[in-house]
């Protein structure tokens, strides 16, 4: 059964419908709860918030439009929320771009599955992987966030403008740093690592 009919259903008072929405995202929104926020405590506060959301506004949702976009917009802006209650926004630095011949940006991000295994940490299979992690991890909030939503959930620019209420210029914009801002990250860790 399609969103658009769970969605009407759920709309018309049946709860197993929204049950099995819950069951068709759960994953995928938990895993990139875990990727933005790097913080177990706040994942599963935010987590439920999400899905509270989606269980209060199920008469707002206009069913012409994807449910998966609206509600990664519910968890982005959720997850937003809580860093600034934590008051954990980090400042975005610009990152040079990524020029070297030896890793490319996909080669790095492609040794992590996106979120087909759960919990997150099946994901991690070996160090190349739990270094992508941290590098991702220690990024400004706004550089992570396009990252992971371009790259771990594959969001199209004009899916990721609509989730993040931004022009999708600014989404390439902020992508192209994003990289960069890893790339250069990632190249710092890799020559930290080979001198240790």
């Amino acid at each position: 059964m399609n969103d658009t009919e769970l969605l009407k259903r759920y709309a018309a008072g049946e709860e197993g419908a929204f049950q099995e929405l819950v069951s068709q995202y759960k994953d995928s929104v938990y895993a990139f709860l875990r990727r933005f926020l790097n913080q177990s405590d706040l994942v599963d506060d935010v987590f439920q918030e999400t899905f509270m959301q989606l269980y209060v506004s199920r008469d707002a949702f206009d069913l012409s439009r994807p449910l998966r976009p609206w509600l990664f917009t519910i968890a982005a802006n959720k997850a937003k929320d809580a860093l600034r209650r934590m008051q954990r926004i980090d400042s975005a630095n610009l990152g040079s771009m990524f020029d070297s011949d030896d890793h490319s940006i996909d080669d790095v991000l492609n040794t992590l599955d996106y979120d087909t295994h759960m919990p997150y940490d099946d994901l991690i299979r070996d160090e190349t992987a739990v270094a992508v992690k941290r590098v991702i991890a220690r990024m400004p909030a706004k550089l992570r966030e396009i990252l992971i939503l371009a790259y771990f959930h594959r969001f199209s620019y004009a899916e990721i403008a609509g989730i993040l209420g931004i022009p999708v210029g600014t989404v390439k914009s902020r992508l192209h740093t994003a990289v960069g801002r890893f790339a250069e990250d990632w190249n710092a860790t890799m020559t930290l690592e080979t001198a240790n």
